[in-house]
């Protein structure tokens, strides 16, 4: 008789047995890639945990199960705890991942997800074979274990179709139409994340460039900008509580700022600095040479107790000795002094209970230029210097330089939007043979493209890395990489279904039928596979690792993904675009032509509402026409 698994386990049939495998991922804490590439939860660490993990391994077709008490799994503690809704009904990759290593017993995690579609012809999910040699005797997984995989049950597992011994590996197929109906019955549930059941931790995001003149604004300033917005917007989506320093003063800097589709406050009054400047004037050394001092200087405070104490374990610079204190240096930290002081007093107990004891529960997070980083470690260890209650954890998000080809001294960011707006416009007029710039139906569209092509350049690679940009480079929709190439795929989708609009209402088309009576065993293509596979079914999961920050690592930096949603938009635009060329979606108006085009229109709406959902993390509104 089959028996239920108790809540968060999961059941696997071999034969006539039953396994229980284990739990799922704590939901509670936000999945990361681990340094190999795998998700962290998969592994087995023989630290002390604090959720049990228990597996039943059979010694075999029809024998007796012997429950087997496997190492405790806890949590890492070098992510950020992100509030996730357990149950929301929609199958996962990471969830179906850690049921196929689970299956497999103890050990690091074997399999991997495909992607590329010549490898998904024949799989979706494959387990290595050398892995395999390593896990089990001359490599020959038990059959039990197999029937087991193929009996595969859980909350968010997708369900299996087969799994076989290949020359590659175990090779694994899922029952790839009920993974359609079970994805495209509910589209929300993976454009949009869900909920979070508690209130999420706090983190203040620093970003000192907003304090330079619009004028003089680098690219690499402004990419600290871009990088710090989009990670604002991927923490706020995952319930994090997120506060952004500074409140922008200058009405220049917000004009660009709006211009830039960037979500910053503003403020017009600095936050008060006579607590600061009290305690400042106590620290002050070498109070009788203070004329020697460069103009605009209040004093200088001694940093080396601070750098040889707590700055050492912390991974500051070991030459930081003394910090020459300014007006607006002690304006800046009243704004993070004020930021950490307006935050709610209340918390809930399971934000309280994810935290560890020793964490602080506010969080800075820096998100500087290179250039901006030596100055950052001043201004951290000052405050700790200034204030007693400055929060005990402070991490500092680089951004690596920005290299421009072809122009010579230093363009500044007003200048580089004006650059990008004028090839846009350049390029539509060459498409259309007319100046459309001003004609005011398309003027929002040019500002919206020029700052689409913007932020793929700025956002499309980790920020700590070196970036490259070719102004050269004219603005095309046939350019794959670019911004404007997914803007353009977004508006060939708002056409399509504006097509299929007017010819339903011409009588041409029926009308959208209930999901639930469609039939998604005539979607056989290859790329819709693909559309559904790599694009609409791991983009829950991508946003949790985009909001995954490594705050308790060793070490003052820390990583930031937000190259990530940029890359996916990317790539699930170009698996469209060809589809799109090649599958002729909007049919002729037979009636037995009607269960395949509905089906496959369900399909380009999911694609249609994760490449929106992708975008608004961008801050970027999706374009109907171009």
């Amino acid at each position: 008789m089959s028996k239920e698994a108790p809540p968060g386990f999961l059941v696997a049939n071999a034969g006539d047995s039953e396994t229980t495998l284990s739990p799922r991922e704590p939901r509670g804490f936000g999945p990361g890639p681990d340094r190999a590439g795998g998700l962290w939860w998969g592994r087995l660490p023989k630290a002390v945990a604090t959720v049990p993990l228990w597996c039943t391994c059979l010694l075999g077709t029809g024998s007796p199960a012997r429950s087997i008490a496997l190492p405790e799994v806890r949590p890492p503690k070098n992510l950020l705890p992100v509030p996730v809704a357990m149950a929301t009904g929609r199958l996962g990759v990471e969830e179906t991942l850690g049921a196929l290593n689970a299956a497999l017993g103890a050990g690091c995690p074997v399999w991997f997800k495909e992607t590329r579609a010549r490898h998904l012809r024949a799989r979706d999910f494959l387990a290595p074979r050398r892995a395999l040699q390593a896990r089990f005797e001359d490599g020959q997984v038990p059959e039990a274990v197999v029937h087991a995989v193929v009996g595969l049950q859980g909350p968010g597992v997708a369900p299996v179709l087969r799994c076989e011994a290949t020359p590659s590996g175990l090779a694994l197929q899922l029952q790839r139409s009920a993974v359609f109906e079970r994805v495209l019955g509910s589209v929300a549930a993976y454009a949009t994340p869900a909920a979070p059941a508690a209130r999420g931790p706090r983190v203040i995001l620093h970003c000192p460039s907003l304090r330079a003149a619009p004028c003089t604004l680098r690219l690499c300033q402004l990419r600290a900008v871009l990088v710090a917005d989009h990670l604002a917007q991927a923490l706020r989506v995952h319930g994090v509580r997120v506060s952004l320093v500074p409140a922008v003063r200058d009405p220049h800097m917000s004009t660009l700022l709006q211009q830039l589709r960037v979500d910053w406050p503003s403020a017009s009054e600095p936050a008060p600095t006579e607590a600061l400047w009290s305690r400042a004037l106590a620290e002050f050394t070498s109070a009788g040479d203070r004329g020697a001092l460069p103009p605009g200087v209040l004093g200088s405070v001694c940093l080396k107790e601070l750098v040889e104490g707590r700055g050492r374990s912390a991974g500051y610079d070991p030459n930081l000795d003394s910090c020459l204190v300014t007006e607006d240096l002690l304006s800046a930290l009243a704004e993070l002094q004020a930021a950490v002081q307006r935050w709610p007093e209340d918390s809930s107990p399971g934000l309280a209970a994810a935290l560890d004891a020793g964490v602080d529960s506010c969080t800075v997070v820096h998100v500087v230029s290179y250039e901006e980083e030596f100055q950052q470690q001043k201004l951290d260890l000052l405050w700790w210097k200034l204030d007693d209650g400055a929060p005990l954890r402070q991490k500092h998000v680089v951004c690596g330089p920005v290299k421009v080809a072809g122009v010579p001294g230093t363009l500044t960011a007003p200048e580089y939007y004006e650059l990008r707006h004028a090839q846009v416009c350049k390029a539509s007029a060459l498409k259309h043979s007319r100046d459309l710039a001003q004609d005011p139906a398309w003027a929002e569209t040019f500002r919206v493209l020029s700052v689409a092509t913007i932020k793929f350049e700025m956002l499309s690679k980790a920020p700590q890395s070196q970036l490259c940009v070719a102004l050269a480079d004219g603005i095309s929709t046939k350019g794959t990489k670019s911004g404007t190439f997914v803007m353009y795929n977004c508006a060939r989708l708002a056409t399509l279904f504006e097509g299929y609009k007017r010819s339903v209402e011409q009588g041409l088309y029926p009308a959208s039928p209930p999901v639930s009576s469609l039939d998604f065993s005539l979607l056989r293509e290859e790329g819709e596979w693909l559309l559904l596979f790599n694009g609409v079914l791991p983009f829950p999961d991508l946003l949790h690792q985009t909001a995954a920050l490594d705050l308790t690592a060793p070490g003052l930096r820390m990583a930031a993904h937000t190259e990530m949603v940029c890359k996916f938009l990317v790539q699930l635009s170009m698996d469209f675009s060809s589809y799109y060329n090649r599958v002729h979606v909007l049919t002729e108006p037979r009636p037995h032509l009607f269960g395949q085009m509905l089906a496959r229109l369900q399909l380009l709406r999911a694609v249609r509402e994760v490449l929106h959902a992708g975008l608004a993390l961008l801050g970027l509104p999706p374009l109907s026409h171009i």
